[in-house]
């Protein structure tokens, strides 16, 4: 059945704006149950021969890997009751894992990040839910995406502020930073359940997002393949490079000799956050959504440019560091931004399929966290000692490259499909 306009619905721009700042702020907090520990280094500390940190991290995106498949189902399915209850106890148990984490001695607590990523892992795709559909999707999707930008520089910062100010060690930081954002999340999931339904205009624009069986999932995958395919490589890419940047830039400063600065963390993740929102947020004034698609195309394949030209330009010595994580970041995020905002949602409204978004996003996601685990399974696995900068900044040049290719080859398949479709 479809919904009636509300009486908050009939001012269009007032429940969008409403909605991205529930949800901005709704997704920040519960990044802070998930991020906070990678402000440590965890220096000295190995586990048989491997580095401590380098397995935290693995058994997080292990978890977080599962929780994508797994989703693939169970986000595809989702029904529109009870979801506040269900973002309350995920994160909940992630909270709980933080506790044991610094409880249980080492190596056993690593088993306690494994459990802290999987609930996290299904947590995207329940509060994208409450947005997807709406004409003003595209402007409201771009703020959720954006958080995890600002949040991932933010809960650092506030993880390093506990560990200098009040002397928190590195094992009890990510419970203390939990503690910081549990109550404000309680509040910001209230707001979330005063969102409005979509209204008629909107599925008629849209379509209606409906839970999606498995025949219905398989369909639409076969329709659409080779651009699938194409589309998840350059997701598996970006989200590689996008965790390595996430999860050991405190390294990579260190080696760039910026030491004890938990504000810088902030310093670069704020200013690509509203370049990011500009730029996808403006999407919102497209009311075709084929245009659309092909413009997200146009800024994953600008975002490959900027990180490789930027990259080239700090290897050469022209660039001073903050500048290039800064730029280099922002590229990185002009490519993986889109994928959890708009363009899934606006593929879904260009060939008018009834379904939901969160069963395309978790699909890419559960291929893109099996190369980031991948890669730091062979580092591990191989004794690969890395310069983190090094390795990330020669890395990054190939991607470009790889990645404007596949962006090509993407627009040029859903163009055609647009154009037989038609």
């Amino acid at each position: 059945m479809l919904n009636k306009p509300t009486k908050l619905s009939a001012n269009r721009l007032q429940v969008n704006i409403y909605a991205a700042i529930a949800v901005f702020l709704a997704y920040t907090m519960i990044f802070g149950f998930r991020k906070s520990f990678t402000v440590a280094t965890f220096d000295g500390i190995t586990v048989a021969g491997y580095s401590y940190k380098t397995l935290l991290v693995i058994s997080q995106l292990l978890g977080y890997m599962l929780a994508k498949f797994y989703g693939v189902k169970y986000i595809a399915e989702l029904k529109r009751s009870g979801r506040g209850k269900i973002i309350i106890v995920l994160t909940g148990i992630a909270w709980f894992s933080w506790l044991c984490f610094a409880l249980v001695p080492v190596p056993y607590n690593i088993v306690f990040l494994f459990i802290n990523g999987f609930p996290l892992g299904m947590l995207w795709g329940v509060v994208f839910s409450y947005v997807e559909g709406r004409r003003g999707t595209d402007f409201i999707g771009a703020t959720l995406a954006v958080s995890f930008i600002f949040a991932s520089g933010f809960v650092r910062s506030v993880g390093g502020w506990l560990m200098l100010e009040f002397g928190v060690t590195e094992f009890w930081v990510p419970f203390f930073t939990g503690l910081v954002f549990a109550l404000p999340l309680l509040l910001f999931i209230y707001l979330m359940e005063k969102i409005p339904m979509p209204d008629d205009a909107d599925v008629a624009d849209r379509m209606e997002r409906t839970p999606m069986t498995g025949e219905q999932r398989k369909t639409f995958i076969r329709a659409f393949l080779p651009g699938l395919a194409a589309c998840i490589l350059i997701y598996v890419f970006a989200t590689i490079f996008r965790d390595i940047r996430d999860n050991f830039s405190a390294e990579m400063w260190k080696e760039m000799g910026f030491f004890n600065q938990p504000a810088i963390f902030s310093k670069t993740e704020t200013p690509i956050t509203l370049v990011i929102l500009v730029l996808i947020g403006s999407m919102v004034m497209i009311r075709n959504s084929y245009k659309a698609l092909m413009t997200a195309h146009v800024f994953v394949g600008l975002g490959f440019l900027i990180a490789g030209v930027s990259t080239f330009i700090f290897i050469t010595g022209s660039l001073a560091p903050i500048w290039w994580m800064t730029t280099v970041g922002l590229g990185l995020y002009m490519v993986y931004i889109p994928f959890n905002a708009v363009f899934f949602e606006r593929l879904i409204a260009t060939f008018r399929y009834a379904g939901n978004v969160g069963f395309l996003i978790y699909l890419a996601d559960s291929f893109g966290y099996i190369g980031s685990v991948g890669v730091l399974f062979s580092k591990e696995i191989f004794k690969v000692k890395l310069n983190w900068v090094t390795f990330f900044s020669n890395s990054v040049m190939g991607l470009s490259v790889i990645g404007i290719l596949l962006t090509v080859f993407s627009a040029l398949y859903f163009a055609r499909k647009y154009k037989q479709a038609r």
